[in-house]
C-alpha cells in the first residue's frame, strides 16, 4: 500500500528542472511544453529525431541535449547522469504526458517544503479514444518521476524499475498520458519493439529466486518487480492478462477502449511468450550443436 500522499500550497516557481524524453514526438511535444511552461529549467533529452521535435522545443524554449538511443534503462541512467540540471529537483515526463494543475501545484511547492526524501511517486491517467481506461489499465499505478538525480537509478532494458537511495513520497497529482497519439499501429510498432527486450528481461528474471516478501511490500516499485517475475512463469499468461484485465479489474465498464486495449495488452503478452520460447530453441540449437562439434573433434 502506497504511503499518506502529500500535499503543497504554492510557493516559488523556480524550484523544479523538468527533463522530457523525445523522438520524434512533433505530434505531442509542443501539448507536453504547454503544461510545464511554469519551469524555467526544461529539458527536452532528444534521440536524435527526423522530424520537427527539437525546432519546436526550442521555439518554446526548452535546451536540447541529444544522444543516440540504446536501451531504456542505459539511456535514463545517462541522462541523469550527465545532464547539468540548474536546481535539486527533477521532474521526469514523456513527451506523450502532460502534467494536471494538481500536480503543478505539487511541484512548484516541492523544494520548499520537503527536503528530506529522495524521490517522490505520481500516478498516470491512461487515455484512449478519448477515453480515461481507468479499470483496464490497471490504475492507480504509482511510478517515481519526481526524484534527485544522485538519489536514483534504472533497471531493465524496457519499462525500466526505478532504483532510489533514500525515501520515497508519493503525490496527488497526475500525469495525463495519451499513448495512442501517433495511432495505433505506432502502439504496436512501439510494443513489438518492447517485447523483444521484455523477452531478453524475462529470461534472467526467471532463473533469479522469486521475490515472495516483494508481492506484498508496501513499495510500489518492488511489488510491481515482484509481481511481474512471478507472473513470467505462470502459463497461458496473454489469455490471463485479459480475463485479468477485461473480467476482475471490469474493463467492461471502460467500455469499447477497455475492450480493445485488453486485447492488445493480451498480444503484448503474447509476443512475449512468443520471444522467449524462440530465443529459449535457439540456445537448445546451439548447445546441441556445440556438444556435436565436440563429439566429432573427439572422434576424429
Amino acid at each position: 500500500m502506497a504511503s499518506a500522499p502529500l500535499c503543497f500550497s504554492i510557493c516559488r516557481q523556480e524550484m523544479i528542472s523538468v527533463l522530457i524524453l523525445t523522438k520524434n514526438e512533433e505530434t505531442n511535444i509542443a501539448r507536453c511544453l504547454q503544461s510545464v511552461k511554469w519551469s524555467d529549467d526544461v529539458v527536452v533529452y532528444d534521440s536524435l529525431s527526423s522530424d520537427r521535435t527539437v525546432d519546436i522545443a526550442e521555439g518554446h524554449g526548452a535546451r536540447i541535449v541529444q544522444r543516440q538511443f540504446d536501451n531504456w534503462s542505459a539511456h535514463q541512467n545517462w541522462g541523469v547522469q550527465n545532464i547539468a540540471f540548474k536546481y535539486p529537483w527533477v521532474f521526469y515526463l514523456d513527451a506523450d504526458e502532460e502534467c494536471d494543475e494538481k500536480l503543478r501545484a505539487e511541484l512548484l511547492a516541492l523544494a520548499e517544503h520537503d527536503s528530506s526524501r529522495a524521490a517522490f511517486r505520481v500516478r498516470r491517467k491512461d487515455y484512449f479514444m478519448g477515453r480515461w481506461i481507468r479499470r483496464s489499465q490497471l490504475y492507480p499505478t504509482w511510478i517515481v518521476r519526481v526524484f534527485r538525480p544522485q538519489k536514483i537509478r534504472y533497471e531493465r532494458m524496457v519499462n525500466p524499475i526505478a532504483v532510489v537511495d533514500g525515501e520515497v513520497g508519493d503525490l496527488v497529482g497526475h500525469l495525463i498520458h495519451r499513448p495512442f497519439s501517433h495511432g495505433v499501429s505506432h502502439w504496436f510498432d512501439r510494443h513489438n519493439r518492447y517485447s523483444t527486450f521484455e523477452a531478453h528481461d524475462l529470461l534472467k528474471e526467471v532463473k533469479c529466486r522469486s521475490d515472495w516478501g516483494g508481492v506484498i511490500s508496501r513499495d510500489p516499485t518492488r511489488r510491481r518487480k515482484a509481481i511481474k517475475q512471478l507472473a513470467y512463469k505462470i502459463p497461458f499468461r496473454p489469455l490471463l492478462m485479459f480475463m485479468y484485465l477485461f473480467v476482475v479489474r471490469r474493463g467492461f465498464l471502460d467500455g469499447v477502449p477497455g475492450f480493445y486495449y485488453s486485447a492488445m495488452r493480451a498480444a503484448y503478452e503474447l509476443m512475449i511468450d512468443v520471444k522467449v520460447k524462440e530465443q529459449r530453441w535457439a540456445i537448445r540449437q546451439n548447445q546441441q550443436e556445440g556438444s556435436a562439434t565436440s563429439l566429432r573433434e573427439v572422434c576424429a
